[in-house]
């Protein structure tokens, strides 16, 4: 597999306290199947829709609590020199630069608005082994309440380019602040203010996208499962979709990239 471009999301997991309880729960809303967990690296378990791999989960590490959340990890051809880049832009880093045996080498970090993500400078594992299809990761989207400073960073720490989609006039189109962040030109994230419809206890974060081969359907068997519905299922010209919780916390969506509805917005260059 040909390495990813410098800033393209390359790989998603998630921490849990009940791993089997997660590894349930996606298996029946996303088809997925599980591997071995390897011990010698905290009983990290990948994730497998048609035998490749999408995603992760693993347990918390001796004495680690916390809240379930996905994490977005960015590829990096230099993790060490990203966080330098993170540090420069205001971020934070978490964990730093860590080698996981051949794989690969991952930090943790969080951008001055709070957005926690991962980078990735890959070894032997270059990242998704598929995308953009049932049961993979398909697209993400950064939700921050200060969206100046999250628009300052990822550009910064990232090759992005930014563009905005435009407002209509006969629609409350003008109101929504969201942007993509490209790469060659081709959106690779969002980016989403959260306003007053979001409840302060929900922080910032990355909300993680996968493909269904049908959006309603996925949110029963979620609901049905101890999930949450967070929002829709709504139509969209990108696809229907919905936002949920999983029954341990973490956020996610979902989306049917098959069920299109209405005309694709207008996008603006910033930079």
């Amino acid at each position: 597999m040909a390495a990813q471009a410098e800033g393209m999301p390359c790989w998603a997991d998630a921490m849990f306290a009940d791993v089997e309880a997660a590894k349930d729960f996606y298996g029946a809303v996303l088809g997925w199947t599980f591997g071995e967990s390897a011990s010698e690296f905290g009983d990290y378990t990948q994730a497998y829709a048609d035998g490749r791999a999408v995603a992760a989960v693993v347990p918390p590490m001796p004495g680690q609590g916390g809240h379930s959340a996905w994490c977005l990890y960015f590829a990096s051809p230099d993790a060490a020199g990203t966080a330098a880049k993170i540090r420069a832009a205001g971020g934070e880093v978490l964990m730093e630069p860590m080698t996981v045996g051949g794989f690969g080498t991952m930090l943790l970090a969080r951008d001055p608005s709070g957005v926690a993500f991962g980078v990735w400078q890959a070894g032997t594992h270059e990242g998704f082994e598929k995308r953009g299809a049932a049961g993979a990761y398909c697209w993400a989207e950064v939700f921050t309440r200060d969206p100046d400073k999250a628009d300052a960073f990822f550009p910064a720490v990232f090759p992005f380019g930014v563009q905005r989609i435009a407002g209509d006039a006969d629609t409350d189109d003008e109101e929504i602040d969201f942007k993509l962040f490209t790469l060659g030109g081709d959106p690779v994230l969002g980016r989403m203010a959260m306003g007053e419809e979001f409840p302060p206890e929900v922080p910032p974060h990355i909300q993680v996208f996968f493909a269904v081969g049908d959006c309603d359907v996925a949110v029963a068997k979620a609901t049905e499962r101890g999930g949450e519905l967070k929002f829709g299922p709504m139509d969209s010209p990108f696809g229907r979709f919905a936002a949920l919780t999983d029954p341990q916390g973490a956020a996610f969506a979902v989306i049917d990239l098959g069920a299109t509805t209405g005309k694709m917005p207008e996008l603006t260059d910033e930079r």
